[in-house]
């Protein structure tokens, strides 16, 4: 992430024709909804610039302070719109407290995305000079070739044995796509098959008809067939050793949905109801493990492992006391050993998988969901999970209540 120093910002600040500056005066009126549309057409970065763009706070359309209050509520809000869902994939930004002018304000810096197009909600947005737009075929089209020729993260790298005909378009277009766009712009209908999975990072591009990792564990009809390690390994352990009976075993593969659904059902299925008729004036019923607070924990697993040069499946292994999920793959980014699970600490090994999941409906937002599963184990009565984190591998325990 590029540093700014407070001489660049100021350039940046006054220079009323750059394409890389946005301002606004303050965060009131249309500006949640026209400042996340210029951190979108930044990450873009149509113009191919290769240098982040600034989105400042508190600044007139003339680049003269506005004399707003730079809080740290503010702040958090700014900081926020990388993980509330809405621009996906998640970019990369970094929102700071500046003295600009002898006067503060807040300043968004956003680097251009390794694999666009980013859409915000459900929208591409370019800069077109020194104003937004929304793009168009061709539009795509660029963004899609600067894809093929950057440093890509795995998730969408292409597959070149996979066969084209592996993806599922009746999935593609009944599921994925009508949740992955908004309703006018599939409605226009300028873009063909292939240009639209080449848009969603399904493929490597409309011309160039290979898929992705990400098509094949979204919408693929074989995943396990080129990506071996992409299925989920549960069992239900009588006991509380290794090697006490195994109570029920089932290997949970297919698509990412579909796995994700498969795996629901079975953690309802063993979930037990406890009821207490002797502490409470009135019958008092709970589970011995809360199900949001399990689903946070394996969809976090299969967000996050990884599906580089493993065969090594996510285990979810139930005993009678305890739960434990082993996720392949160790921290990622900025998330180290040290810092894993606290809060504000957040980084995406697969952000194109994140994406797939938002888009699905198995994520509302970024970067709480172990805050969100602790929350529900406490409210449940059970012990907080426990992670154990080493340089390849993840396991969290989670503990029966008592």
């Amino acid at each position: 992430m590029k540093k700014f120093s407070d001489a660049e910002l100021e350039t940046l600040l006054s220079d009323l024709e750059s394409d890389r500056v946005e301002r606004k005066e303050s965060w009131s009126g249309d500006a949640p909804d026209k400042g996340p549309q210029a951190i979108c057409a930044f990450a873009n970065d149509l113009p191919n610039h290769r240098q982040p763009g600034v989105l400042f706070v508190g600044a007139k359309d003339n680049g003269q302070p506005s004399g707003l209050a730079i809080t740290d509520q503010l702040l958090t809000t700014l900081a926020d719109l990388r993980s509330n869902g809405n621009i996906l994939p998640p970019p990369a930004l970094l929102v700071e407290k500046r003295a600009i002018k002898g006067v503060d304000l807040a300043v968004v810096i956003v680097m251009p995305a390794d694999a666009p197009p980013v859409k915000y909600k459900g929208r591409i947005w370019i800069r077109v000079g020194p104003r937004r737009a929304i793009a168009n075929a061709q539009d795509e089209r660029l963004l899609n070739e600067k894809r093929r020729h950057r440093d890509l993260p795995f998730d969408v790298c292409p597959l070149p044995v996979c066969p084209f005909e592996e993806l599922n378009r009746n999935a593609f277009e009944g599921e994925y796509l009508p949740n992955a766009f908004a309703p006018d712009i599939i409605e226009a209908n300028e873009r063909s098959f292939e240009q639209r999975l080449a848009a969603c990072r399904m493929i490597a591009a409309a011309d160039e008809k290979i898929p992705t990792v990400l098509g094949v564990l979204t919408i693929g009809n074989s995943p396990r067939t080129w990506l071996p390690c992409a299925y989920i390994q549960f069992l239900r352990i009588s006991g509380t050793e290794w090697g006490d009976p195994i109570a029920d075993e089932e290997r949970i593969e297919g698509t990412l949905p579909t796995m994700l659904r498969q795996l629901d059902a079975k953690l309802k299925a063993h979930i037990s109801t406890t009821v207490d008729i002797t502490s409470e004036a009135t019958e008092q019923r709970g589970s011995t493990y809360p199900l949001a607070a399990l689903q946070q924990l394996a969809r976090n697993a299969v967000m996050h492992r990884t599906y580089e040069n493993t065969n090594a499946p996510i285990r979810v292994y139930w005993f009678d006391d305890r739960i434990e999920i082993h996720s392949p793959g160790g921290p990622f980014g900025i998330v180290t050993i040290e810092n894993f699970g606290k809060p504000g600490v957040s980084d995406y090994r697969n952000p194109h998988i994140a994406e797939a999941m938002k888009v699905l409906g198995y994520v509302q937002r970024f970067g709480v969901g172990i805050a969100t599963a602790q929350r529900e184990l406490a409210k449940n009565g059970n012990p907080s999970a426990e992670f154990q984190v080493e340089a390849n591998t993840v396991l969290v325990t989670v503990r029966r209540r008592s």
